[in-house]
């Protein structure tokens, strides 16, 4: 009997734990194919690839972001052999089965929550082992009437085989992030979330945990991701795992983790700072809002001081890079509101901060009180609300327009330089300079076009000088050191004019070469001389004296930014004061 387990990923470089699961969890009785594609492949191309191994039975792991490319799968492979058993899963199906087994007929089992159990039954009951009605936590059709049987008790995770060790997968890991979780279940109720549904927390075996970690790593895995709703809710749990992972440290793995971050003690996050490597653990901390009232509203208890507290001892340490998680669109928070929600957690400049917009999940409370909140919702995947009874449309497409300017600007960290003087010296707010920026960006039609990188630079130069209050001497100067700070080598295009004159630029060459204490200090390739120099540096006016010990501060001065290049190497600065050139 020819099974396969497929789904349809959002990028290539992701994998799906979920049918892994699955596989592990039926074998050896039954030997699944794992077929995964991203919902950019050509539709055809899937039904044909998937065709070709002649299955039986074909499962599909389904989620917001494949249901609908999913679906015409489905009913097209449902065309090609009309005898082929479809089996559906994951958590947009999971709730509202009914209207799924309605919308699309070609489906003819739903597994309803947890389907390792309910999975491995269904392949029984093709098998001839055992009777239809002897499996649990399904939702079928049977002359149009509709069949649900009683799900069974919970899994104890402490057995349930690792979905980690198939041969298939070794060649991959290095190329994909590699999903793990070390528990089931959440402790919170924020109504906007599905994991609120599934009551308590249940956990895996510690130590086949860490046998599958060693073996990940072993074998070329280069970023591990958690998805744990909350890692840390278990303070030793999650103390005995940081522990693991510092201990088993190999150069050039990437673990990240969902932390919930009010109820980070200090004591773990010292121990963190002290004994962490530099860029092993990434934290993602859902903030969501800063409004107690919208926080109330969905049940989510949040302690901002305390979360602010541990974003902050975690920033200092510098070991450890964070992801912080805004939703537009709660309850009660206008636009007003989201705009000091927003502001309140870009105070602590984290490295990335997310901006999404609240999606009406199957399942959950806020879609259930949608009319309560006056919310207007695309009803299709993945249900993005339009508006609410405090938040217009308009509001929301502005909210947009700031989020796409994030991401491009901050979150890339093209010019964190430039950044950091515009929301902090030019603009009343940072959310003002992301969104009249991001409805700048939008109007001259830029979204609809390509950019290259220093398209960022003069299209921001061109909205600031529109903006008029910028003190464009500085920003430009700033702007210049971000650009070149990109570099490992001389650029050979600059977006700005440099208008001095040549035997400025030869004063300046001839100034460095006599400053032994800065050649000492620089590293170049091989030693300057006036052959080579205009190879390894380069050299444009600027109207800031950059500050060596905190890149954030600056003192307006005219002069040179002489930058040195070494291929491999970050650029090194050093300001040359117009008033020496002129002694």
């Amino acid at each position: 009997m020819n099974i396969v387990l497929t789904t349809l990923n959002a990028k290539y470089i992701h994998t799906n734990l979920a049918i892994r699961y699955l596989k592990s969890y039926v074998m050896p009785d039954y030997e699944p194919i794992l077929s995964e594609y991203t919902i950019k492949d050509p539709i055809l191309n899937i039904v044909a690839d998937i065709h070709q191994k002649k299955p039986k039975i074909v499962g599909f792991s389904l989620y917001i972001w494949n249901i609908e490319e999913s679906i015409k799968v489905i009913r097209i492979l449902k065309k090609t052999n009309p005898e082929l058993v479809i089996v559906a899963g994951g958590p947009e199906v999971t709730y509202d089965y009914d209207k799924w087994l309605e919308k699309v007929p070609e489906i003819d089992f739903i597994a309803i929550g947890e389907g390792e159990r309910t999975f491995k039954q269904l392949l029984d009951y093709h098998a001839g082992k055992i009777q239809l009605s002897e499996v649990q936590g399904i939702a079928y059709n049977i002359d149009d009437k509709l069949k649900i049987t009683a799900p069974g008790p919970k899994l104890d995770l402490r057995e349930i085989p690792s979905p980690f060790r198939f041969p298939e997968d070794v060649p991959h890991l290095s190329s994909r992030v590699t999903y793990i979780e070390t528990s089931r279940g959440c402790p919170f109720s924020c109504q906007f979330c599905l994991s609120s549904i599934e009551v308590g927390v249940r956990y895996f075996n510690r130590e086949t945990v860490k046998d599958d970690i060693r073996y990940l790593m072993k074998n070329g895995a280069k970023t591990i991701k958690f998805v744990d709703r909350t890692f840390n809710i278990s303070r030793s749990y999650a103390m005995e795992m940081f522990r693991f992972l510092i201990d088993e440290y190999l150069p050039g793995t990437v673990f990240q983790f969902e932390i919930t971050g009010d109820i980070m003690r200090p004591e773990v996050i010292n121990f963190l700072n002290e004994n962490a490597p530099k860029g092993l653990f990434r934290f993602e901390i859902g903030i969501q809002s800063t409004n107690d009232l919208t926080n109330e509203l969905v049940k989510r208890r949040q302690n901002f001081e305390k979360l602010s507290r541990t974003v902050t001892m975690v920033k200092e340490g510098g070991k450890i890079a964070q992801h912080l998680d805004l939703i537009a669109g709660l309850p009660e928070e206008d636009y007003d509101s989201f705009r000091k929600t927003f502001n309140d957690v870009f105070a602590m400049r984290p490295e990335e901060l997310q901006l999404g917009f609240l999606k009406l999940l199957r399942g959950t409370g806020l879609r259930i009180q949608a009319e309560q909140y006056g919310y207007t919702y695309i009803d299709e995947a993945p249900y993005e609300i339009l508006s609410n009874n405090v938040l217009t449309f308009d509001e929301i497409l502005r909210i947009k327009q700031t989020e796409d300017v994030l991401e491009k600007y901050w979150n890339d960290n093209r010019m964190p330089r430039t950044i950091e003087y515009l929301v902090s010296e030019v603009f009343e707010t940072p959310f003002d300079f992301f969104q009249e920026f991001g409805t700048f960006w939008e109007l001259s039609g830029w979204s609809r076009i390509g950019h290259q990188l220093q398209d960022l630079y003069t299209r921001l130069e061109s909205f600031l000088l529109e903006f008029g209050k910028a003190d464009m001497e500085i920003v430009q100067s700033l702007m210049k050191i971000d650009y070149l700070a990109h570099h490992t080598f001389q650029p050979r295009h600059i977006w700005w004019k440099d208008d001095f004159d040549a035997d400025t630029l030869t004063g300046i060459e001839r100034l460095i070469l006599n400053d032994a204490e800065l050649l000492e200090r620089t590293v170049t390739p091989t030693k300057l001389t006036e052959r080579n120099i205009r190879k390894h540096t380069f050299i444009t006016p600027v109207a800031i004296r950059p500050n060596e010990t905190n890149e954030n501060e600056f003192i307006k001065e005219d002069g040179y930014l002489v930058t040195f290049f070494c291929r491999g190497q970050e650029p090194q600065f050093h300001f040359l004061a117009k008033k020496l050139m002129n002694a």
